[in-house]
């Protein structure tokens, strides 16, 4: 069991998947660019789209480059689909409990959380409202001090390497899914368990904390 007072997600992964959305968007560039799709993939996964096309292309436009790939994932929202235990957790949790912290965009973070008929929270930290993305912390600890909670007494939810690190950067107890990456891909990040999705969460609310236990499967 593990006592906390708010809890901070991840969204691409985490609460929606879009994996497919993404990896097809980011393999086009590549081979736009003339790089190797799965290298890039493998950069992209959990960043901001600005830092990943500012490490392949540093001289190129990146404002350019950026929206055209935001209005490519805009473009393909009903790709996105629910994931196991998102909102199970979500309908249980009052609106100062929980906040979002995505790489992605303001705009793109509620379109997916919309068409997977999940509630907006009142707290969400995107790619535009932080000087630096994954994995700084300072997504995490934007959002707690949103909450006005320490870091400390946020758990958060995250399924790729430069998320874990940001939120154990910031000082949260950190919980990694394997929804993105198997396991033993997400073995160096650090975290302080490994579910396989939301679904293995189990959430009580008592004296104004929250109560979570996990589980190993998604039963």
């Amino acid at each position: 069991m593990i006592e906390c007072g708010a809890l901070l997600f991840d969204l691409d992964g985490t609460l929606v998947d879009s994996t497919e959305v993404v990896e097809r968007t980011w393999r086009a560039w590549a081979e736009m660019h003339g790089f190797d799709p799965l290298v890039v993939t493998a950069a992209a996964h959990g960043r901001r789209a600005m830092d990943t096309v500012r490490e392949f292309v540093p001289n190129g436009d990146l404002l350019s480059e950026v929206a055209r790939l935001e209005a490519i994932e805009l473009s393909e929202l009903g790709a996105v689909r629910l994931l196991p235990g998102s909102s199970e957790i979500l309908s249980m949790l009052l609106a100062n409990q929980w906040a979002v912290v995505t790489s992605g965009t303001r705009r793109l973070a509620f379109g997916r959380l919309e068409v997977c008929d999940l509630p907006r929270p009142n707290v969400l930290i995107g790619a535009e409202d932080v000087g630096r993305g994954k994995p700084d912390p300072e997504g995490y600890l934007a959002a707690a001090l949103r909450l006005n909670r320490h870091p400390s007494d946020c758990i958060a939810f995250e399924d790729a390497p430069a998320g874990l690190k940001a939120a154990s950067a910031a000082g949260c107890t950190v919980i990694g899914l394997t929804t993105t990456h198997r396991a033993d891909q997400l073995a160096d990040a650090p975290t302080n368990g490994l579910v396989p999705s939301l679904g293995s969460v189990r959430l009580a609310r008592k004296d104004g904390r929250l109560h979570l236990s996990l589980r190993r499967d998604d039963g």
